[in-house]
């Protein structure tokens, strides 16, 4: 970026935060008072506007009473709507609501709840994050004392913290001739977690395959048959079992199980990665690890910088992995 386009953004930037008060990420519920909304003429609204001075020109040259009438009553139509335009805007209240972590490249969407504390009902009100066109603007109808909730989504293209962008209320309720808007900007942020890789290696499961029976209980302590699971090794199947099995009825596996037997073991750990790939690129993967470890229903240890896991599954152990890798800051 050359100095004259930086010095054109900082001035165009702190000339529309200094015009329309633009405001840092604000905290809790917020009031949009009346030096919050802002409203000019529309498109039609300066065409209606023109034919308004055209009409009162002609009235003039030619003495016509009835332009006259027909003038003013146009006129005081366009104030009446500009006060209806405006009063549909002011005095609603926002706050935020719930946001969902998500996975990068995917929609993140952020929870918005607009109050309207007054006896007047509103419509028409268009919500949409500052950045993105009017197509995909969320529309909103709040009646007297009510609240309405909807949901903004933005692009989470990066792992990490996303914080909401700036929002932008519109409204041209009534006519049309008049737009009124404002911005607000909650702070309020989703977390992103790295993408899960495409095409993964398969799990890092780590069995001692020579050393059955090492354990307690050693080899011959059998413990029965039970259906194949991800990880158990192949030379546990129950060929015998497998074979009196009918294919039209049946197509799982089944394996040996002994309780002094080498374990499976699965660690999923940072510091095991080729060192070819990229910090993004083992985030990615161990990712997809993680993800297919808790599909299958294994225990898993986890080891990224400073957060060591042991060995555990389900949802709580599931979020504090993904959230870890989300945060992880590469050591400079």
């Amino acid at each position: 970026m050359s100095p004259l386009t930086r010095l054109r953004t900082w001035l165009r930037s702190g000339i529309d935060k200094w015009l329309f008060q633009l405001r840092d990420a604000e905290r809790g519920a917020i009031r949009l008072g009346h030096r919050r909304v802002f409203i000019v003429p529309s498109g039609p609204g300066l065409g209606f506007g023109l034919m308004v001075i055209v009409l009162f020109i002609g009235s003039v040259n030619y003495s016509l009473n009835l332009g006259f009438l027909l003038t003013y009553m146009i006129a005081g139509l366009i104030f009446v709507d500009m006060h209806f335009t405006f009063r549909n805007m002011v005095q609603l209240c926002l706050s935020s609501g719930r946001a969902q972590p998500v996975f990068a490249g995917e929609k993140a969407r952020f929870e918005l709840h607009v109050s309207n504390p007054t006896k007047h009902d509103r419509f028409a009100i268009a919500l949409r994050f500052n950045h993105e066109d009017d197509s995909v603007s969320q529309m909103a109808d709040i009646g007297a004392y009510s609240t309405v909730s909807t949901l903004l989504s933005t692009p989470a293209l990066k792992r990490g913290l996303l914080a909401a962008p700036r929002i932008r209320l519109q409204t041209k309720f009534p006519l049309g001739l008049f737009r009124a808007w404002s911005y607000w900007r909650p702070e309020v942020s989703v977390l992103v977690y790295p993408r899960p890789e495409d095409n993964a290696p398969p799990l890092p499961l780590a069995a001692d395959e020579e050393s059955e029976g090492s354990g307690a209980a050693g080899r011959e302590d059998f413990a029965g048959i039970r259906n194949y699971q991800a990880g158990d090794s192949l030379k546990r199947l129950a060929w015998r079992q497998i074979a009196r099995l009918d294919p039209e009825t049946s197509d799982s596996l089944l394996t040996k199980h002994f309780d002094g037997g080498g374990a499976s073991e699965l660690t999923i750990d940072f510091r095991q990665l080729p060192p070819s790939l990229d910090v993004e690129s083992k985030l990615s993967r161990m990712t997809r690890w993680v993800l297919e470890a808790e599909a299958h229903g294994l225990t898993y240890s986890f080891h990224l910088d400073k957060a060591h896991m042991s060995a555990a599954n389900g949802p709580a152990h599931l979020e504090a992995c993904l959230q870890a890798l989300a945060l992880y800051e590469a050591a400079p």
